[in-house]
């Protein structure tokens, strides 16, 4: 049997801190091994747990998620999910935690109760997804990173496979488009 995807849930709101464990406790292949209310306490919990994947809100009081996700990519790059409001709303500040290193987005749900199994759903794909990709830190001690041919050079993570993490949300959006939206049209 495979072992478990471990992952580190980051929100600083209570409410979210419970309803994404339970949304990953769908999937047996997930187990949550933590959580943190904010970035500092984040970056502790990633030397004493090592999850092999993060989810991240980008608001946060203290240490935001921008600065967050650049300290777990220069200290210990691990796979991170942004799972944030601003992911539709703030669609430039997604843009820059994925130019940054983020794995791939979820938008997190206006109505916590509305959508949550279909969120789940997407969340769940997207953390198996990011499990199974291996980053190569691209930016060591503050040198930039070497020049990459193909697709990864446009800033998407680089996998060990040398194929670029971005979902087909991320690639409408870098597009331009509007993100696909949760809510249903009727």
């Amino acid at each position: 049997m495979r072992n478990p995807v471990r992952v580190l849930v980051v929100d600083d709101s209570a409410l979210m801190r419970k309803l994404i464990p339970q949304m990953l406790a769908a999937d047996e292949s997930i187990e949550v091994v933590g959580t943190a209310m904010d970035g500092s306490f984040c970056l502790k919990k990633i030397e004493e747990l090592k999850p092999s994947v993060v989810t991240l809100d980008l608001e946060m009081p203290g240490m935001n998620g921008i600065d967050t996700l650049k300290e777990i990519m220069r200290r210990q790059p691990v796979p991170v999910i942004v799972f944030s409001s601003h992911s539709t709303e703030g669609a430039t500040v997604t843009m820059k935690a994925l130019g940054l290193g983020a794995f791939d987005f979820v938008p997190k749900p206006k109505d916590a109760s509305a959508h949550m199994a279909e969120v789940a759903r997407e969340l769940i794909a997207k953390v198996k997804a990011a499990a199974d990709c291996k980053l190569k830190p691209r930016i060591l001690s503050g040198l930039p990173a070497k020049p990459q041919k193909g697709p990864a050079a446009a800033g998407a993570p680089a996998c060990s496979s040398g194929r670029t993490a971005w979902s087909s949300s991320t690639r409408r959006i870098r597009a331009g488009a509007r993100p696909f939206s949760t809510r249903s049209r009727s």
